[in-house]
């Protein structure tokens, strides 16, 4: 009978009867059962685990933020229900605006930095030979692995007015004069300078080798080929690395945007929103609302509205991440 199959498909006739369901292939329904049972057994004691430890604080949070939750509420249990009065609370006070804008611009900067550094010194550590590589691995992981409240408090040493080491160092030099006793959070952009170079510091060591192992796993190939074509230096980067880069770089860019929309640590430590709330961003308001105000639950709008904020930011890096990895 296999026989007669074969000669029928040789001579282009299509099998019949009994032939035609004894095909080599499964049904597509079980295919497609079995292509995502795998996955979802792999996936659930994470799943588990998120929901265990993640979800019961997100319902919290959002109970909360319907509820005037404070110190009265904290100690007795009874909590007063006030619907959306929290949120328009907070959409009606006047440091709403400025600290939405203050976020938005200051998570930009620091995620155009640490990019565009951190490219260049993935780009550096392909050029250079194996212990030169091998230092400058050691280093940027050395500064990654520090404890984000550690290494603050080292900056805020750095900057102390008096004795810190980086005001004696001006001083000593004489370009700007006596910086002794300046105080580097006594101004706005000032405090948000040092900070700024703070987080870029801590942050473009992932950057820089994440960026790294996807580039070591391009071929030579490309590159041989492209030198072939007499392209050098900066039109090599564009057309090799780049595109075989970009999903790395969007997966990179996310997780920069998610981590530096909610810096707290570096700003609390070393202007707690000052001077004047003028380095107040979303994190800290929040922080000041729920503890300062002890009104936590106009705490609990400002990071629900966070969240949401996060959501529909990432929404679209996600969208084009999956996209270019369809498009590899």
């Amino acid at each position: 009978m296999s026989s007669d199959t074969s000669q029928m498909n040789a001579r282009g006739i299509a099998p019949t009867g009994a032939d035609a369901g004894r095909g080599s292939h499964p049904p597509r329904g079980s295919a497609r059962r079995r292509r995502w049972v795998a996955p979802v057994i792999l996936m659930a004691p994470a799943m588990v685990v998120l929901a265990v430890i993640l979800g019961y604080p997100l319902v919290r949070l959002v109970l909360n933020s319907f509820q005037d939750f404070g110190l009265h509420a904290l100690f007795t249990g009874q909590n007063e229900w006030i619907g959306i009065a929290n949120y328009t609370a907070i959409f009606t006070d006047s440091d709403f605006l400025p600290v939405i804008g203050r976020t938005l611009v200051f998570t930009l900067g620091l995620c155009v930095a640490c990019m565009v550094i951190g490219m260049a010194m993935a780009q550096l550590m392909t050029r250079v030979g194996g212990f030169t590589r091998m230092l400058l691995s050691f280093i940027l992981i050395l500064a990654w692995a520090l404890p984000t409240v550690s290494s603050t408090l080292v900056w805020q040493w750095l900057f102390q007015p008096l004795y810190g080491v980086f005001n004696w160092v001006i001083t000593r030099l004489g370009v700007f004069g006596d910086y002794t006793e300046h105080s580097w959070t006594s101004e706005p952009f000032q405090a948000f300078a040092i900070v700024f170079i703070l987080i870029v510091w801590q942050a473009v060591p992932f950057v820089a080798l994440t960026l790294y192992a996807g580039q070591s796993q391009i071929s030579s190939d490309y590159y041989e080929a492209a030198m072939l074509d007499g392209a050098t230096g900066w039109r090599i980067y564009r057309s090799v690395t780049l595109p075989f880069l970009r999903p790395v770089l969007y997966l990179v860019a996310i997780l920069q945007v998610i981590w530096h929309f909610n810096t707290f640590n570096q700003l609390w430590i070393l202007t707690q929103g000052g001077p004047n709330g003028k380095t107040t961003t979303l994190s800290i308001w929040s922080f000041q609302k729920a503890f300062a105000s002890n009104s936590f639950g106009q705490g609990s709008a400002i990071a629900i509205v966070t969240a949401l904020m996060l959501m529909v930011i990432t929404f679209f890096y996600i969208r084009r991440l999956v996209h270019s990895g369809e498009k590899l």
